[in-house]
């Protein structure tokens, strides 16, 4: 690509797990990518194969503060995103989310560029309606423990929404449901890197509540596709757009999937629900289907079997430096 012809793209929380996979095709395609990133739960180690090429950047910033580049593109998805990690510091999630949508808003404003908000199916909160539609209002427990990330999200899409409204902002807003892969934090308390990381030093897999209640995951590469078909749709394609694979699973279905396709030795144990933990989760992807062309192509086992690898070379390597034991 040459360089005339180069989006100059930034991606805040460019080093975390869908970041750095969208920082990294981005550069694939030729783009000029501005990778930012804090660094709370983000880590170098998933952009260091990046820090070579010629058109990526990296910066240390929280978006909390104004930042002031010149860019075409605004991927904003930085925010903790785990239950682990956004309820470490409620107030620092609350003011990620909000602060740092009215700050990459104002910078999309002065620089004119179209903006991109990776918000999250926890605006839908223990959802009533099932599967869950963009146009369900959801059902959020304001004052609960996950509401300064479930909150601070449907907060942000108000500002990107009042933003086009007001000031004419070129937004794509997007609303991601269960996404796993390569490069997920193994301690980020979530379904498929907890099972994983279980699993594969042969401990007890811990399923909260009676092991029925429903996720649906998507692989992080058809997620990616999706991020960037709906970032290059036509302007009037706004969003909020639903994003993830609709094929449900209870949660005792995919613990042995990964028992069985790590031939582990694991059992499963049970332990009390966290609060406001929603009973179902499942999107209606047909306004992505009918609008971007897009739907889920990676099948379930196929993306767990190339996630197990990515943990078992995390767990070995980690082990190397005496900070993991080998797994059984």
């Amino acid at each position: 690509m040459k360089e005339h012809h180069r989006k100059r793209i930034l991606v805040t929380g460019g080093a975390g797990f869908l970041g750095s996979h969208l920082c990294e095709r981005l550069v694939m395609q030729g783009q000029d990518v501005l990778c930012v990133d804090n660094f709370y739960t983000g880590t170098k180690d998933n952009i260091a194969h990046l820090l070579d090429c010629a058109n990526f950047d990296l910066m240390r910033h929280d978006v909390t503060f104004p930042l002031y580049v010149e860019v075409d593109e605004i991927y904003n998805l930085a925010c903790p995103a785990s239950p682990v990690h956004y309820q470490h510091d409620p107030v620092q999630t609350t003011k990620t989310s909000v602060h740092g949508a009215i700050n990459m808003l104002g910078l999309a404003k002065r620089v004119k560029a179209r903006i991109f908000q990776a918000s999250t199916s926890e605006v839908y909160g223990d959802a009533l309606v099932h599967p869950q539609k963009e146009d369900y209002w959801g059902h959020v427990n304001p004052l609960g423990p996950r509401a300064c990330y479930d909150e601070g999200k449907r907060c942000a899409e108000t500002l990107f929404v009042d933003y086009r409204r007001q000031h004419g902002l070129s937004i794509k807003i997007a609303r991601i449901f269960n996404t796993y892969g390569p490069r997920m934090h193994p301690c980020d308390g979530r379904v498929i890197s907890n099972f994983m990381m279980q699993a594969l030093a042969g401990k007890p897999i811990t399923i909260y509540g009676d092991g029925l209640q429903t996720r649906s995951f998507c692989y992080v590469d058809d997620m990616i596709d999706a991020f960037i078909r709906l970032m290059n749709s036509p302007e009037g394609i706004t969003g909020p757009m639903n994003l993830g694979n609709p094929h449900e699973l209870s949660m005792l279905d995919i613990a042995r999937r990964i028992i069985e396709l790590t031939g582990s030795s694991s059992e499963i144990v049970f332990a009390p629900l966290p609060m406001d933990d929603p009973c179902h989760r499942q999107p209606d992807i047909r306004f992505a289907i009918d609008t971007l062309g897009w739907k889920p192509e990676t099948g379930l086992d196929e993306g767990l079997n190339r996630t197990a690898r990515y943990f078992r070379r995390f767990t070995q390597e980690a082990a190397v430096r005496s900070d993991l034991p080998l797994p059984a």
